[in-house]
C-alpha cells in the first residue's frame, strides 16, 4: 500500500514538473518594430493608375487605326 502510494505521488509530482517546464519554455509574442514602413503609400498608387491610363490610351490609339 505505501509504495503504491509512493509511486502515484511521484508519477504526479513528474507530471507536474513536466508540464511546468514545457509552460514556461513558450516564448512571448514578438516586440513591434520600430518603424511601420507602408508598401504602397498614395504617390505609387498615383503612378499605376498614370501608367495603365496611359497604356489604355495607347491601345486606344493603335486599335483605331
Amino acid at each position: 500500500m505505501n509504495r503504491i502510494l509512493i509511486n502515484i505521488i511521484l508519477g504526479y509530482l513528474i507530471t507536474l514538473v513536466v508540464n511546468i517546464s514545457v509552460a514556461s519554455a513558450q516564448p512571448g509574442p514578438p516586440d513591434p518594430p520600430d518603424d511601420n514602413p507602408v508598401p504602397i503609400t498614395g504617390i505609387e498608387y498615383l503612378i499605376a493608375a498614370g501608367a495603365a491610363f496611359g497604356a489604355k490610351k495607347i491601345y486606344d490609339k493603335k486599335k483605331s487605326k
